[in-house]
């Protein structure tokens, strides 16, 4: 243990500094209102540009992501690079929806989706069809967060073996755990500033040592197509992946692209990140600096084949710890202590959030909706705090309960899930027009074939149609979503059933008070 003796000491230390910004989110933006939901989950929607920008990006640039994208290309080659388009993508759809989402939010006190949807419709089915949705994605996408850490730590011999190891990243996740009961959405904002940091100083010197120690960037590319097309060598058996994108993977390429932007912004930590700026011109400065963690997701795929050039072999079925065993045989223990650390960090903030709109949901949504439709504001925070811990104490179980395969094919499914609230929630806030019950059918039929063809394929996103083109099966689900909401609202009017009460705000029950200052009285 002594080679591992500083990289341990540097990542307890990361950790540490997280464990400690984390005590001081009480005064971010503190209040001295009466508790609200909107305080606890949203920060009483306070956070200016730098903040928001780092939470944003904080959540949406997970640390499994800066695991598994380069996990993919090592063992992939090209096709892995589909991230790269997906998230430019996402930042002009997040210009455009995002302010838009947040105004009628702010104007009608909305705090999830799944309130915009009930105010927005008139239906109750159909908002909670959007929160449980949101719900169901979001849990296996937060134990993918414990996954990551399991991971890098491995990889890095800091993750102790048998249970010792385990009771390990359990004191990790309960620090954040307590942090987040306590201030809400304010602790991983503070968390966000320090994996802003991290990650972008660590993925800056782990590439600059990389290009100095093995060649340069020609001297990589070269050494990583030789080694990913080898049979029987690094990348998939037979030889057959490559760091060019053939003809027949194009479609599959553009579709997972263009699906995953799309579903990326339904996310209900997503929202809530968003929700919580505090203005429409803050997440618009925001949606245009998005693209520096883009880059930085670039940095960390070119390390998946940087790690195919200096010859690591990952364990079979774990190509995610490929970087991180780069990074332990070429860094100096403090530097990869600093690494592991940053990427660590890296998962506490999407899983705090993860927690917290899961929470929000199921309050203002479920419990609230159709449980306890008198409780009060200070009620319904505790209840949040109390989902919140049981969420991420679900994540813990599942992630020590079954293999890591099941967290991935269920979060695989958890994209295609997702992606079919989009009509509800996105086009929703354009237009009026699909009826609630067109919309729920859509919904049911495009979760069927999308799940049919996801475990069909043996839990591939990518799925053949016709002519033997293979495409995202999220967007091929959203375009069937889409025909039958069409074609259900056009069938529906032309019998003159009623679309149903169409509302500007949510019932009293789910309305956002804020207290006048200076007086008793209170005002939605």
């Amino acid at each position: 243990m002594t080679t591992e003796g500083p990289m341990a000491a540097t990542f307890l230390a990361v950790i540490a500094g997280a464990s400690l910004l984390a005590v001081t989110a009480r005064r971010l933006h503190a209040n001295d209102t009466l508790p609200s939901l909107e305080g606890w989950a949203l920060a009483d929607r306070s956070l200016g540009t730098v903040w928001t920008w780092l939470l944003l990006g904080g959540t949406v640039f997970t640390a499994y992501t800066f695991t598994a994208v380069p996990g993919l290309v090592y063992g992939n080659g090209a096709p892995a690079f589909f991230a790269l388009p997906y998230t430019v993508i996402v930042c002009p759809l997040a210009f455009v929806l995002l302010p838009r989402m947040w105004t009628v939010a702010r104007d009608h006190g909305y705090v999830t989706a799944a309130d915009f949807v009930r105010g927005r419709y008139g239906s109750a089915p159909l908002a909670l069809m959007v929160a449980l949705t949101g719900i169901l994605a979001t849990m296996p996408y937060l134990a993918l967060q414990l996954l990551g850490i399991r991971a890098v730590l491995t990889a890095g011999g800091l993750y102790p073996k048998a249970v010792t190891g385990d009771l390990s990243m359990v004191v990790i996740f309960a620090g954040l755990a307590v942090a987040t009961y306590r201030h809400g959405l304010r602790a991983p904002t503070v968390i966000s500033g320090l994996k802003g940091v991290a990650v972008f100083c660590s993925v800056l010197a782990v590439s600059w040592l990389v290009l100095a120690r093995l060649g340069g960037p020609g001297a990589i590319f070269e050494a990583a197509s030789r080694r990913l097309a080898e049979p029987g060598g690094l990348g998939e058996p037979g030889g057959r992946a490559s760091l060019v994108l053939t003809p027949g993977q194009q479609p599959a390429f553009a579709s997972l692209a263009l699906g995953s932007a799309l579903a990326l912004l339904m996310y209900p930590h997503v929202l809530t990140a968003a929700f919580a700026a505090s203005g429409p011109r803050v997440l618009r400065r925001v949606a245009v600096a998005l693209p520096a963690w883009t880059a930085v997701l670039a940095l960390f795929g070119l390390l998946g084949i940087a790690a195919l050039a200096a010859g690591v072999r990952a364990p079979d079925g774990g190509a995610e710890a490929a970087v991180p065993i780069l990074v332990g045989r070429l860094m100096p223990g403090p530097l990869a202590g600093l690494v592991f650390g940053a990427i660590t960090v890296g998962a506490l903030v999407p899983a705090a959030v993860m927690s917290i709109a899961a929470a929000t949901s199921f309050v203002r949504n479920v419990y609230v909706e159709y449980f306890h439709p008198t409780a009060t504001p200070k009620r319904q925070v505790r209840i949040a705090k109390a989902v919140s811990l049981t969420a991420k104490a679900g994540a813990v179980a599942f992630v020590f309960g079954l293999r890591d395969q099941d967290a991935i094919n269920l979060q695989l499914l958890g994209g295609v899930w997702i992606l079919q609230i989009f009509p509800a929630v996105a086009i929703g806030l354009y237009t009026r027009r699909l009826h609630h019950r067109a919309l729920l059918a859509g919904w049911a039929a495009g979760m069927a074939v999308g799940t049919v063809m996801v475990v069909r394929e043996g839990f591939s996103p990518v799925v053949p149609v016709g002519g033997g083109v293979e495409i995202y099966a999220g967007l091929a689900a959203l375009l069937l979503n889409l025909a039958v909401a069409l074609a259900g609202t056009a069938l529906l009017e032309r019998t003159g059933t009623a679309r149903g009460t169409d509302s500007t705000a949510l019932p009293a029950c789910l309305t956002v008070r804020h207290r006048l200052p200076g007086t008793g009285a209170s005002n939605p």
